[in-house]
């Protein structure tokens, strides 16, 4: 047997590259707050990682508004998140030293994320545009994570196997959408939980991470005898 070669790194943006969730957070109990009402921490832990529509249905039954119109409510995060992009957006301890590694590596890079395309476009501001050879927003996917589509999706887009790619996510929603993909997963420690039985590499932050252990997380290839 053999060990696989990566044949591309696929990054979550919230929580696994950038500090965003706090943003979130914020933008997030202003709406309630608007709405005249108190997000729960349990709710606000079940958004992390979805759809802003799932979001926008959580926040809802959370405050006991179920009639609210979702529409309203993600254009308010949309404006409200954009300014917070723009001017608190930090990455998360060694997530720039391993994008920067897999690119000086010249291994295929996506950004697979949850979050709209404007709201990204944003992001890029930071995460420098020419860090991904591509990426897929929550909004260009007919299904978003858990969904595997996502993966697939940026795989497909990179016209690589899947299987030979390493995803990096931080989200129960995120790591469930790459596995069902076929993906390996490296997971980092965010704000939600991740069930252990998931049997992921989990590290608390990616200061540890490199490309060696990339590597280590694809199937070992069985070679013919």
């Amino acid at each position: 047997m053999t060990t696989k070669s990566v044949a591309a790194v696929l990054f979550d943006m919230d929580g696994t590259l950038v500090d965003s969730e706090k943003l979130w957070d914020a933008a997030m109990t202003e709406l309630a707050t608007e709405y005249g009402g108190v997000l729960s921490p349990q709710a606000r832990m079940a958004m992390v990682g979805s759809a802003m529509a799932t979001s926008m249905r959580i926040l809802h039954d959370d405050l006991g508004q179920p009639w609210r119109d979702p529409a309203e409510g993600i254009a308010f995060l949309h404006r409200r998140v954009a300014e917070l992009f723009v001017g608190g957006l930090e990455w998360r301890p060694g997530a720039l030293a391993l994008l920067r590694a897999v690119r000086a590596a010249g291994i295929p890079t996506a950004l697979v994320t949850s979050t709209a395309r404007q709201l990204v476009e944003v992001a890029l501001d930071t995460l420098g545009r020419d860090s991904f050879d591509v990426v897929v927003c929550g909004d260009e996917v007919g299904a978003a994570k858990p969904d595997p589509e996502p993966y697939v999706t940026a795989a497909r887009m990179l016209g690589v196997p899947v299987d030979r790619c390493v995803a990096i996510e931080d989200s129960p929603s995120g790591v469930a959408s790459a596995l069902a993909a076929g993906a390996a997963v490296l997971a980092v420690r965010g704000e939600a939980p991740l069930d252990p039985a998931l049997g992921v590499r989990l590290l608390e932050t990616l200061t540890a991470a490199d490309l060696d252990l990339l590597t280590s997380l694809l199937t070992p290839l069985e070679l013919p005898s």
